[in-house]
């Protein structure tokens, strides 16, 4: 018996040729285009290499979106494509990430900026993304809190210490007037009137922003803690100090800080069991809030803010609709269904 071929003497078969990989496609038009546009922002603008890349990435997005639109050549494109790919930032329609509005805002700059620079280079003979704008965030609600929070806060503040006085004084202050915590920290005695009991309610002078003038009535809670804090407390922390006309001062007899009256409202807030994130800010917001679920007239809030625009204070009637659409949802027997 003749022996077989041992398996080493078996020759190893070859491997396959692999076909070479298919040359990749030239770059259209609108490719060409984007890279021109960003070496112009990055050579001639000096953008920061990290703006460069974002504007890159955003752009590479953009110019997938034109090529499944058949969009190749830069004058091709319209007002509809760059519209279609704003949505389509917003609803991910395009295959790509939905992005938020601030990182869709800065992509819709990044394609206003290309196109604006290929009708200026002759690219194009119009920009169709020039009456495109960005996405505008949504306006943020104000956060108030409730009244029963509020006189929580109020009632935890101070002790019949100087300062115990003078921190229920300011606190009752900036909910009293809804000043804005600048104003209440730069005021001097002799803006505030405390009127008798048969001279009408207690008035403020503020002075808001562009040092616009504007009289604030004071509640009796207010002007009680303010009388009380001028006659009992400020004296001694004055004593302390070389001498200033501010109402409010810190113990050392100068001008209490803003970021002072911060840390006061977050003390009693503590006290009070407030947990959620309380600020000085948040008592003007209150007391807008507070005034027009009262029935305040928006002008007169307008007026007692110092907001230059009524459009400013409209933002306080959002709050307001909220709160009156809860009640009538859990109020009305067919609300619900």
């Amino acid at each position: 018996m003749v022996p077989g071929p041992s398996a080493e003497a078996i020759p190893a078969e070859a491997p396959a040729p692999q076909a070479p990989a298919p040359p990749a496609p030239p770059p259209s038009a609108v490719d060409r285009g984007i890279t021109d546009y960003l070496q112009h922002m990055g050579v001639e603008r000096g953008l920061a290499a990290n703006t460069l890349a974002a504007y890159r990435r955003d752009l590479s997005r953009y110019a997938r979106y034109l090529m499944a639109a058949g969009r190749n050549q830069p004058a091709d494109i319209t007002r509809h494509d760059v519209t279609g790919f704003v949505r389509a930032l917003s609803e991910g329609s395009d295959g790509g990430s939905v992005l938020g509005v601030r990182s869709a805002a800065r992509t819709v700059v990044a394609v206003r900026g290309l196109h604006k620079f290929w009708a200026l280079e002759g690219y194009t003979t119009a920009d169709p993304a020039s009456e495109v704008h960005p996405p505008m965030p949504g306006k943020r609600l104000p956060k108030a809190i409730s009244v029963d929070e509020v006189t929580r806060i109020l009632e935890a503040a101070g002790t019949d210490t100087a300062a115990g006085l003078r921190d229920r004084a300011l606190l009752e202050f900036l909910y009293s007037t809804g000043a804005r915590i600048s104003e209440a920290v730069g005021l001097d005695v002799d803006d505030i009137s405390l009127a008798g009991p048969d001279e009408g309610p207690a008035v403020v002078r503020l002075f808001g922003k562009g040092s616009k003038e504007r009289l604030v009535p004071l509640g009796s809670y207010g002007a009680r803690a303010v009388d009380a804090y001028l006659v009992r407390g400020r004296p001694l922390l004055a004593a302390k100090g070389k001498g200033t006309p501010a109402l409010f001062l810190n113990a050392r007899g100068g001008r209490i800080s803003r970021q002072s009256a911060w840390t006061i409202l977050k003390a009693a807030a503590e006290k009070a069991n407030i947990t959620r994130d309380v600020s000085p800010h948040t008592l003007r917001h209150s007391f807008a809030t507070h005034l027009l679920e009262g029935g305040a007239d928006v002008r007169v809030v307008q007026e007692l803010l110092g907001h230059a625009s009524v459009t400013t204070t409209q933002v306080y009637t959002l709050v307001t609709a909220d709160t009156l659409r809860e009640i009538y949802a859990a109020a009305h027997p067919r609300a619900l269904g």
